[in-house]
């Protein structure tokens, strides 16, 4: 039987809800959402740029107008007539993550976002509402749908990119489906991107609870060839022809590899089940990222390769936070706003003690002070304490444990508190398992 992580705080908000039933208010097929997200930091505008139609709905079918996380913004399905949400699901995007630099004061820029919804049986409204680092709307966005309109792209599935399944956990109705993504790898290069996507996919598994959940995920290696082999690096004036077209250099950021190309990407999903997407990145350059329900990029060739994929992992799927932290706060890059804490950042693995209640405070052993000293002799590693630093702030965040996956390379774990937020998730996408 698999061990229960979670604490009274992380489990109530959303197992008492009544659920919705999927076949009443959905098909078994999916309503692809692309947009573009533009503007700067005083301003954002969401834009429709297309919607598209794949058989098949690969996503959760319980908990479906309920989320685990708030994240940085909402993707909803309401129906028509009383704006009952009948689907949600909750992100971060890179344009977000943008916006708490300096450059966003001075300059508009746009950035592609994609979101997956099932496709409603009838005419349906689709919001996507947007949030600021204290959970303000700052921008929402209404359109609508309907199962008649003859501009909705047909997705056909006869094109499909090779692919592989890596781990089978069941069905794709009842395990959560993981595509892991060939970038910068050539046609005559994919053997050694299945080596490498097994590697990931094993590195994953191997940590709680993801081993003990094991037969609740489904990881599947998408081999997309690139012209190319490696990926862009800007610092070297290297710029290359790839699957996802992927760089360094992101925000300016040397070590931070992203992709824009985000309706390019799930171009190359069509007709795969997936629901979480994983890009591996063939390069030896140290980088990546990962953003919650969005996207991990990370590279493969480093020797930090399989503790990063796992730290990015935890970021795109699980939501959790960094826990390290700079002694420059200038380093972080991010705007001075990012430093007003008198807000609770919505990561459960860090808080600023605004809202503690709603974290770990409840899996503290009994007589942990708050905050609690790195020396303390209850400090041995993994033991749940209130320790400042983290979330890239040397002062006024706190992580729950002196090492973690979320924190150290060299750590061969998730702390306690990490664990209990990943298992929500899981439950949240998987309960029947």
């Amino acid at each position: 039987m698999k061990r229960l992580l979670f604490t009274c705080a992380l489990i109530c908000s959303f197992f008492g809800a009544k659920a919705q039933d999927f076949n009443t208010y959905f098909t078994d097929a999916t309503l692809r959402l692309d947009y573009i997200l533009s503007g700067n930091a005083d301003q954002q505008f969401i834009a429709l740029d297309q919607m598209s139609l794949s058989d098949k709905w690969w996503g959760r079918r319980t908990n479906l107008d309920q989320v685990p996380l708030r994240g940085n913004g909402e993707i909803r399905v309401l129906e028509k007539q009383s704006d009952k949400v009948l689907y949600r699901n909750a992100f971060s995007t890179l344009f977000q993550e943008w916006l708490t630099i300096p450059e966003a004061k001075s300059i508009n820029k746009s950035f592609e976002a994609t979101f997956l919804v099932p496709q409603p049986r009838e005419s349906a409204d689709i919001e996507v509402v947007l949030y600021n680092i204290k959970g303000e709307v700052t921008t929402r966005f209404r359109h609508s749908y309907s199962p008649d309109d003859k501009l909705i792209r047909i997705i056909h599935n006869n094109r499909t990119v090779p692919h592989k399944y890596l781990h089978r956990g069941g069905s794709s109705e009842e395990c959560i489906d993981v595509a892991i993504i060939a970038e910068g790898y050539r046609i005559d290069e994919m053997h050694r991107f299945l080596d490498d996507a097994q590697t990931a996919c094993d590195a994953i598994l191997s940590y709680e609870p993801f081993a003990s959940y094991a037969d609740s995920f489904n990881f599947i290696a998408v081999m997309s060839p690139s012209t190319d082999s490696d990926v862009s690096i800007p610092q070297d004036n290297l710029w290359r022809d790839t699957a996802v077209s992927s760089n360094f250099m992101t925000f300016y950021t040397e070590r931070y590899l992203t992709t824009n190309a985000l309706h390019q990407t799930h171009d190359l999903l069509a007709g795969i089940p997936y629901e979480h997407l994983i890009i591996l990145a063939n390069t030896d350059t140290y980088g990546g990222g990962g953003i919650y329900n969005f996207y991990t990029l990370t590279t493969t060739h480093h020797p930090a390769f399989r503790p990063v994929v796992v730290h990015e992992f935890g970021h795109s799927f699980g939501g959790l936070g960094d826990e390290y932290f700079y002694d420059d706060p200038a380093a972080t890059g991010y705007a001075e706003d990012m430093y007003s804490l008198d807000y609770e950042p919505w990561e459960q693995n860090i808080t600023s003690l605004v809202d503690f209640d709603s974290k770990w405070k409840d899996m503290l052993p009994e007589g942990t002070p708050i905050p609690t000293e790195p020396t303390d002799e209850r400090a041995k590693n993994y033991t749940i304490g209130v320790y400042e630093g983290g979330g890239y702030l040397t002062h006024g965040i706190f992580r729950p444990a002196v090492t973690c996956r979320m924190r150290d390379n060299v750590a061969t774990q998730f702390c306690p508190v990490c664990q209990a937020a990943i298992e929500r998730v899981i439950l949240h996408q998987a309960p029947k398992r």
